[in-house]
């Protein structure tokens, strides 16, 4: 088991009305000269959770930080105009909230961000401002999964 401290939340930068599966994403990734998805987890759009990438290994796609993370792709990230925007449903927004809970009890002490968070701090201030990230993903506080409140009870027949 390798030591992990550290869980990253991103989007696929898929626009809303689109689909992207996982085999578009493990197809995309080989074309990017990784050996496969580099993420441990994918989060459909209708909430259903995908394992891309055993735990033990490590990812490819938050570089600096790949050998103590687990990293999180939802299907998610552009409107319908392709401009960066939250656009999780209220699936994915409960399978994300349920498995970074799950994570965290697992790696406790870990830290959550999204992949925006780990860009360097140019002006040393301590904080990682919008001017400073290199890719915008998430587009929302990584933080707030934590918060967001349970979806409603569905409606008994």
């Amino acid at each position: 088991m390798r030591f992990t401290n550290l869980i990253v939340i991103h989007c696929s930068a898929t626009c809303c009305a689109c689909s992207y599966t996982e085999h578009d994403l493990i197809t995309d990734h080989r074309s990017q000269s990784f050996s496969g998805a580099g993420y441990h987890y994918y989060i459909y759009k209708n909430g259903d959770i995908k394992t891309l990438r055993p735990l033990e290994r490590s990812e490819e796609r938050a570089c600096g930080y790949n050998a103590h993370s687990i990293n999180i792709c939802c299907e998610s990230g552009l409107d319908e105009r392709g401009r960066l925007v939250a656009t999780r449903t209220d699936f994915q927004k409960h399978s994300l909230r349920m498995l970074v809970m799950l994570l965290l009890r697992g790696y406790p002490g870990s830290r959550l961000c999204g992949h925006r968070d780990l860009s360097p701090d140019f002006n040393r201030n301590g904080e990682i401002e919008p001017e400073e990230w290199i890719k915008a993903c998430l587009c929302f506080d990584a933080a707030s999964i934590l918060q967001e409140p349970p979806p409603p009870n569905p409606v008994s027949l």
